[in-house]
């Protein structure tokens, strides 16, 4: 027989708890949708899974042939017949039949289980797919709203359930009902008294499957619950073991510790318990009924109304007719969990898309970099506009600055000249064409980005600096990095510009890694940059360096600067101070700091003394 999933614990099938879908119904009409296309596929797979079972179904039947025929060998030399000889002819015969069977059984199986695969990988292939394209289309608030954790959860691991269910769980479906219609057919055939006995003990068999299921499932949740609980203390504790040990603290986290363990232990324990007690009260009803089908059969062979081979088929099916069952309510849970998996993929399909681009699209041919705000407003939602009637110019060639503290919406202003969001009000002009009639990859492709957080992925340090720069050669990348004073470092690596980056390139420190960032910035030359305070995660000597590569960066490029270190914007055309999201000063250096107000304070917070002398 097909086996079923697997089990959970070390108790019966499918006890764990079973996260259940909001809306079952319509998310596996849309889950069934993708399997419309493979129609054939899945005939073929149903018409083969049927007749493995089939054949696996007759095969007991089979058997009993050749148990008749010794039987009745043995009881006529049992009344005498001296002359009674076992017809090994006939067995022999029966069991080629037999061996037919599983061969033919195990064929069909293999054609199922080949063409089951190809159909479901097809699925999720095509689920991948849109997944990744929906994600290419979706704004950047839906990331803000998401940790990468969740997003990577619906991308990866609910896709693989998906992927396993249709493999597995559909076939195992179609197997069971087949045989346990098969078996029940099988049964009635051989002896309808037999069957109606064998059948006495399924209301008893569900009645203690509710039971223990009842009482188990309380257990396996908070099982579930104390388990979270235990794995977020150890990571508590785990990353802040520096500041525990600093205020002696270790006692006390491990009692906390001791008191979520006591409890996960226990709830482990009772499901595990309860739940492990399933298969022997089965196997306990089980053989209640296995006992009543042999007494009865037995009599009636006895009687003449039955012969030995049926009753041992019979027997057979007895052992197997709960098998399907059980295997019907594992896969039952199984396509619970598989549709709730299901719809945190629709969940992703679903979202709204970022607003389609112009179908008359501008294209800037000779970009000089002149940006100006007219009459913006914004907000993360309607109901709640950030920005007002927000207006800035800045030039061909200006640095303009962008300083305030946390939460002022210094990276929201950069993250709508980006176009990541859309402007409820006004207009954002770059070379007087509103960014809106420009496609969001055109427009992004006129700004280089250096930001505080480095991105670099696995690959060589060559890969790195080309990256979104296609058909750089080596020689441009030789340059660039000379430009961005990385050079020299990189040919102390031990395979230079060929060396690989291990993941988050951890094999370079912070520092080499912004100025590889600046070189892939300078490789590409765009005509406008934005800087997110590339200097605040590392030490002075190598803010030094960097700094020096971000100023042959932004020669000749209208820059955006994004500062938190006021010192490293004393010099920039056009400073904007902002504040809840308002540009509340504008000017340089000298003129706000002759206004007396807020960026006066700011500065004065960082580069003064209590006496009032300057330190920066």
């Amino acid at each position: 027989m097909p086996k079923g999933p697997r089990r959970g614990g070390h108790g019966g099938p499918g006890m764990g708890p079973v996260e259940k879908p909001k809306d079952f119904k319509g998310s596996l009409k849309r889950l069934v949708r993708y399997l419309s296309g493979h129609k054939v596929s899945l005939s073929i797979v149903m018409v083969t899974t049927v007749l493995s079972t089939v054949f696996t179904i007759f095969a007991p039947k089979v058997l009993g042939w050749a148990t008749t025929s010794l039987s009745e060998t043995i009881f006529a030399r049992a009344m005498g017949n001296v002359q009674a000889a076992i017809d090994f002819s006939y067995i022999g015969k029966v069991l080629l039949f037999l061996l037919g069977l599983y061969v033919l059984s195990a064929l069909f199986q293999y054609i199922q289980q080949y063409v089951m695969a190809g159909v479901s990988q097809k699925v999720v292939y095509d689920m991948r797919k849109q997944i990744d394209e929906k994600l290419d289309r979706l704004p950047l608030k839906y990331y803000d709203g998401r940790t990468h954790g969740e997003i990577l959860s619906r991308v990866t691991n609910d896709v693989e359930t998906i992927s396993s269910t249709l493999q597995q769980g559909l076939s195992q479906m179609i197997s069971a009902i087949a045989t346990l219609v098969g078996i029940l057919i099988m049964m009635l055939s051989i002896s309808p008294l037999l069957t109606l006995i064998a059948l006495v003990i399924l209301p008893l068999s569900a009645i203690v499957v509710s039971l223990v299921v009842s009482k188990s499932q309380k257990y396996f949740m908070g099982q579930q619950r104390h388990l979270g609980e235990a794995n977020g203390h150890i990571e508590e504790m785990y990353t802040g073991h520096t500041v525990i040990k600093a205020y002696g603290l270790e006692t006390k986290s491990i009692d906390e510790f001791q008191g979520i363990n006591e409890k996960l232990y226990t709830t482990s324990w009772k499901s595990q318990f309860i739940s492990g007690i399933m298969m022997p009260l089965m196997n306990f009803i089980g053989n209640l009924g296995f006992v009543g089908v042999c007494v009865i059969g037995c009599i009636r062979v006895v009687n003449g109304r039955m012969v030995l081979g049926d009753v041992q088929a019979f027997i057979q099916y007895v052992r197997n007719f709960t098998q399907p069952i059980v295997q019907t309510a594992q896969i039952a849970n199984v396509i619970q969990s598989t549709i709730a998996a299901a719809e945190r993929v629709f969940e992703v399909l679903d979202e709204q898309e970022e607003a389609p681009d112009s179908e008359t699209t501008a294209v800037l041919e000779n970009p000089q970099g002149n940006i100006r705000f007219e009459h913006v407003d914004f907000g993360y939602s309607d109901d709640d506009i950030l920005i007002r009637d927000m207006n800035i110019e800045a030039r061909k060639g200006q640095t303009i600055a962008i300083v305030g503290p946390t939460g002022a919406g210094k990276t929201t202003l950069v993250n709508l000249i980006m176009r990541f969001y859309e402007i409820q009000g006004g207009r954002i002009l770059v070379d007087n064409v509103d960014i809106r009639t420009m496609t969001r990859n055109d427009l992004r492709t006129l700004f280089g980005m250096v930001l505080q957080d480095t991105w670099l992925f696995s690959g060589t340090v060559e890969e790195n600096i080309a990256y979104g720069c296609e058909g750089a050669t080596h020689d441009d990348v030789v340059k660039a990095a000379k430009a961005a004073f990385a050079d020299h470092f990189i040919r102390t690596l031990p395979q230079g510009y060929n060396t690989v980056l291990n993941e988050e390139a951890s094999n370079i420190s912070q520092g080499q890694k912004q100025l590889l960032t600046i070189a892939r910035a300078i490789l590409a030359d765009p005509p406008m940059l934005i800087l997110d305070e590339a200097t605040s995660n590392v030490d002075t000597r190598t803010e030094a360096h960097i700094q020096k590569a971000m100023d042959r960066l932004m020669e000749g490029r209208t820059s955006f600067v994004i500062a938190h270190r006021l010192s490293t914007i004393r010099d920039a055309d056009l400073i904007l101070v902002m504040n809840h999201g308002t540009v509340i000063e504008q000017g340089n250096h000298t003129e706000l700091m002759k206004q007396g107000g807020f960026y006066a304070d700011l500065y004065n917070s960082q580069f003064t003394t209590r006496d009032g002398e300057e330190i920066a």
